[in-house]
């Protein structure tokens, strides 16, 4: 390898096989190296690999951002209790049992994960345990009473998030050592610009094929269709070429909490990072109360739901490209920027309020859902791309564990902005979250630059 990190591309041998081909001209196009191939900070042997594990792991991204659409646990997953009957309260704990659940039991993983030279089957059991999971919820939602089949259901979901937390911690190593720095965030983009995409189809399929249907068979054709899509990834992700990785330093689950509260101390620049990314929580946690502010003004039916639900997903479509060849730039400047974001829509959703009469209607909503979506699509792939590029090998699984369960801690402590809303009004919420990006938008600006994170000072 050369002292810039970078190796001649080695056009594939006339033996290889089609696929091998195809996923180098793939990579060619899509990662724009067309004259010599980027592999810095991953292993040299990985080198030649690139191609094929940046096309399984694209196709991978758009098989599961699909499965999470027809399970959604915001749309789908509380639709199916309400058809059955299970009650509100069971309803109300799909959200947090999802995103608590996936964060929350990652840094009693990240020990064992370590433990392992290959981390890419913790990714594929995980995606295989998911599957399960959605598809355990058939039979229960088909033959239990309401409750019982409600209580399945959340049960299955619970199980459904702790795999999910398994496979993130996973995924992100997996990355790390298959892809190149440089090349981390265009990926990203792309899994996140074919989701947008799927997500608009799966929006359009809901609305015209069985939104004002009774019967329950179509939608449990979406779990089974998810829990397929599920296995296909899992296939997908076991197709990676990972070679073997660094071992020691794996410790049980309160060895690793005890390593995560000294790493904290010792890093503090890493410490700054998990502050920003806890703050800029603010562009997830105000879409919620987006749509109750739109609600509010506009009384609105399924079909503005539906139109307001399309524009956040064209937002996905349309921010990724272009946050994910910023975030291969700089990842730091892309949170900054996503924080920015986040504070000028909240701005942009108070000031309808001001408006008499609320005359921009859904103009205004529809844009303040659009400019959300760029906000947590800047956010979520800065935050991504940082921590990859800048933790290194042997600290990676400990790094990633410990960001994701403090920010699962917080997930928890945000249910108290409902009662919030409830006492003091929606107004004030979006005022917390506004101020909550800005403070992480100075946070982020002060963070060195991912490869500077650890050791600075």
């Amino acid at each position: 390898m050369t002292p810039s990190g970078r190796k001649g591309k080695g056009h594939p041998p006339a033996e290889s096989n089609a696929a091998e081909v195809l996923a180098e001209r793939v990579y060619e196009v899509v990662a724009g190296e067309e004259d010599e191939r980027s592999c810095e900070a991953i292993p040299e042997e990985a080198c030649t690999e690139v191609p094929g594990n940046f096309l399984l792991n694209a196709l991978n991204g758009a098989a599961t951002k699909l499965a999470e659409q027809l399970a959604s646990p915001g749309l789908v997953l509380p639709w199916l209790l309400g058809a059955v009957g299970a009650p509100a309260a069971l309803v109300g704990l799909l959200v947090p049992i999802r995103r608590g659940g996936s964060l929350l039991p990652q840094l009693s993983i990240a020990g064992r994960i370590r433990a392992r030279a290959r981390r890419k089957w913790y990714w594929v059991g995980a995606g295989g345990v998911q599957a399960v999971a959605l598809a355990a919820m058939i039979p229960a939602l088909i033959l239990l009473p309401p409750t019982a089949a409600g209580v399945a259901v959340v049960a299955s979901l619970a199980i459904f998030s702790v795999a999910s937390g398994v496979g993130s911690v996973a995924f992100k190593d997996v990355m790390a050592k298959t892809i190149p720095r440089g090349r981390r965030g265009r990926l990203l983009g792309i899994r996140a610009t074919a989701g947008g995409l799927l997500a608009l189809g799966a929006a359009a399929f809901l609305r015209t094929r069985v939104g004002e249907g009774d019967a329950l068979t179509p939608y449990l054709v979406l779990l089974a269709t998810a829990a397929g899509l599920w296995l296909l990834a899992s296939a997908l992700f076991a197709g990676i070429r990972e070679f073997d990785g660094a071992t020691e330093g794996g410790r049980n689950a309160l060895e690793e909490a005890r390593a995560g509260i000294h790493f904290l101390r010792e890093e503090p620049a890493f410490a700054g990072f998990v502050g920003a990314r806890g703050l800029l929580l603010a562009a997830q946690l105000a879409s919620p109360f987006y749509a109750i502010q739109a609600q509010s003004a506009l009384g609105v039916g399924a079909g503005n739901l539906v139109l307001l639900v399309m524009a956040s997903s064209l937002a996905s479509v349309l921010s990724s490209p272009f946050w994910g060849r910023f975030s291969d730039a700089s990842a730091r400047r892309v949170m900054v920027a996503g924080g920015i974001w986040t504070a000028l829509t909240v701005v942009l959703a108070l000031a309808g309020e001001l408006l008499p009469e609320n005359h921009l209607g859904l103009a205004l909503f529809g844009l303040v859902f659009l400019s959300s979506g760029f906000a947590v699509a800047g956010v979520r792939l800065g935050r991504k791309t940082y921590l990859l590029d800048g933790a290194p090998e042997r600290d990676r699984p400990l790094m990633v564990a410990v960001s994701n369960t403090a920010v699962g801690v917080l997930y928890g402590g945000a249910a108290l902005l409902g009662l919030v809303a409830d006492r003091l009004g929606v107004s004030v919420v979006l005022g917390i979250l506004g101020l909550m990006a800005t403070l992480g938008t100075v946070l982020a600006w002060r963070l060195p630059e991912a490869h500077r994170l650890i050791g600075h000072r």
